[in-house]
């Protein structure tokens, strides 16, 4: 990014995230509120609707994922210039996230006799919106610099595209034995990564 003639100082655009992660603390807590609501929910009343452990599997990648994402944003600290492009490309990524969060457990399954027939219903909004977060994802790790997004070497390249053609698959069948595959190694190689790449900042 170009800087102006007057760009600001370090501790200016420090003062400038600190404002901008305000907002985006909000957006982090709600969807983080949501999902805890519901796993409470589920723990408090087991028999009000059946669940579905494959859709729990998404609904802990989901919670995970957001956790990963208010880490790994502390790097816009330090490695970008701020200003209001940046700003609301941020603001809509986290959002994008919140709609992952209210996707995955509704506010009531009215119409549905288990989570698992909400799921594999409303599974082409969840897994199109999931393939767009890893696509913006790499639109995110490019704003924090070519040396940044190539720090990750190829196997962050493959990650991504990994999970947006497995999450385009998933919008189109519902076999059984795809989704359930899905979940667990989803959910597993995103736990190495975390561990992997981001045990420290």
């Amino acid at each position: 990014m170009q800087l102006s003639p007057h760009a600001p100082d370090a501790a200016s655009m420090a003062t400038v995230y600190l404002h901008v992660r305000v907002l985006l603390g909000m957006v982090v807590g709600l969807g983080l509120t949501h999902l805890l609501r519901h796993f409470a929910r589920i723990i408090e009343r087991p028999r009000h609707c059946q669940i579905h452990w494959v859709h729990l599997c998404w609904a802990a990648f989901v919670f995970s994922y957001l956790l990963l994402f208010w880490w790994w944003e502390f790097r816009l600290s330090h490695l970008v210039r701020w200003n209001f492009n940046l700003y609301f490309f941020v603001a809509l990524y986290a959002l994008m996230q919140y709609l992952l969060c209210a996707l995955i457990f509704p506010e009531n399954l009215d119409g549905y006799a288990s989570y698992r027939d909400y799921f594999y219903d409303r599974r082409k909004w969840f897994f199109g919106l999931l393939a767009l977060v890893f696509a913006v994802d790499f639109i995110d790790t490019w704003i924090k610099g070519e040396a940044y997004f190539r720090s990750f070497g190829p196997e962050y390249v493959f990650r991504n595209l990994a999970y947006i053609t497995g999450s385009l698959i998933a919008m189109w069948t519902r076999h059984p034995r795809y989704h359930a595959a899905f979940a667990v190694l989803g959910l597993l190689y995103h736990a190495s990564w975390i561990a992997r790449e981001f045990e420290t900042l």
